[in-house]
């Protein structure tokens, strides 16, 4: 009787002890789910505080730990108040750690997805400066260079509409105006406009400067085609190229090579006819040189008469 009293003691004492550790463990679970709960962010907070933690390694100058930490944000930021904001900071950081093909497509993309941004009009000039930075030596193929004359003038056509004496003026007049009714709406919005177009001269001065460079390249890429076929004695291709520089980069130096280059060939091609025109219109363009091309050009009329 005494031993099976024991075992009752030892049993309820167990089922005691195994109660108080399961009440134990789901206290502490749900603990844990609360604490959890209070932790967990919303995918618009993580974000901002991933965009925070970029801003402050791209102001330390750490450009590509500032890219890898907006790069895993680029969905989570989509269709909320920093979209925009995620992907022009991505955009600065591809451009400053020199990785310029990324930085083209991010500021294409901010464009793209919103293009009433506030970073509208610095990503419009910071694509035609990285296309312009893709753009390679003239003996390449100039994709990126035809990119970025078309970046800088959409630029131009869409921000450099006043030069920069006019803006001045419209800076002045309008705070001449501002003092006399500071509270005059209208007079506020001319004002700020104006100071926005003077602040953009310099990128409008950039923009306008680098179209002529980078069309003189282009130039230079179609006239070293020309003489590379010149070199393989393909003449006929030879003559399309230069046609190409005259028709479309008349306004660069290479215009002129271009122009003795095509009656060149076509003087080794015996096309006396087109070589007498081709010659007629260098000439024209450069009548200096009628002493120096006299020897030639007797030789193209004579050939062009026994034809």
């Amino acid at each position: 009787m005494a031993q099976k009293s024991i075992q009752q003691v030892v049993s309820l004492s167990f089922l005691r002890r195994f109660s108080a550790l399961i009440l134990l463990a789901a206290g502490a679970a749900g603990l844990s789910s609360c604490s959890s709960s209070k932790l967990q962010m919303t995918a618009e907070e993580q974000v901002n505080v991933a965009y925070s933690k970029a801003t402050a390694l791209y102001k330390k100058e750490h450009y590509e730990d500032a890219a890898a930490v907006l790069e895993s944000q680029l969905f989570a930021s989509r269709a909320t108040p920093l979209e925009d904001d995620v992907l022009y900071l991505l955009a600065e950081s591809y451009y400053a750690s020199k990785q310029y093909l990324l930085s083209s497509d991010m500021y294409d993309r901010l464009l793209r997805q919103v293009p009433d941004s506030p970073y509208r009009e610095s990503s419009r000039y910071m694509l035609a400066k990285s296309y312009e930075q893709l753009s390679p030596g003239y003996e390449l193929d100039q994709e990126y260079t035809h990119k970025a004359i078309e970046a800088f003038s959409d630029y131009l056509s869409e921000y450099g509409r006043k030069d920069r004496d006019a803006v001045a003026r419209d800076l002045d007049t309008y705070g001449e105006l501002l003092k006399i009714d500071p509270e005059n709406s209208s007079y506020r919005r001319g004002y700020e406009a104006a100071r926005m177009a003077m602040a953009r001269q310099d990128s409008v001065t950039y923009a306008a400067k680098a179209i002529p460079v980078l069309h003189d390249k282009l130039a230079a890429a179609t006239f070293s085609i020309a003489r590379q076929y010149v070199k393989l004695k393909k003449y006929k291709a030879a003559a399309i190229y230069f046609e190409g520089v005259v028709r479309t980069y008349g306004d660069t130096p290479w215009m002129k090579k271009a122009q003795a280059g095509l009656v060149e060939v076509l003087v080794k091609r015996g096309k006396w006819f087109d070589a007498r025109r081709a010659l007629d219109a260098y000439l024209e363009s450069y009548p200096e040189d009628l002493e120096q091309m006299k020897g030639l050009r007797d030789e193209i009329m004579r050939s062009f008469s026994n034809s």
